[in-house]
């Protein structure tokens, strides 16, 4: 069975992510100069290959200025309640 990184919950949450950024009129790049990570890592969060997280998630929010309590309402709300890990 494959990992919670690539279950379609996290592919959700992911995706949401991605969005926000998105929104916030953020390339990939800019986003990471503002964590002070190199690229990559925001790459590799957004395809799946790597796992973010609680406090990576809240930080990432912070630097998009994206209030991470409304998209963590956005993933309770998309994650069924029999989800499994």
């Amino acid at each position: 069975m494959a990992g919670t990184a690539h279950s379609p919950e996290y592919r959700r949450f992911v995706d949401r992510l991605v969005t926000a950024r998105k929104e916030a009129g953020l390339s990939q790049a800019r986003l990471a100069a503002r964590l002070g990570k190199p690229p990559s890592f925001v790459a590799k969060y957004e395809l799946s290959e790597r796992r973010l997280d609680v406090l990576e998630f809240v930080i990432l929010c912070r630097a998009m200025e994206v209030d991470p309590q409304n998209l963590f309402d956005a993933l309770l709300y998309d994650l069924p309640d029999d989800a499994r890990i």
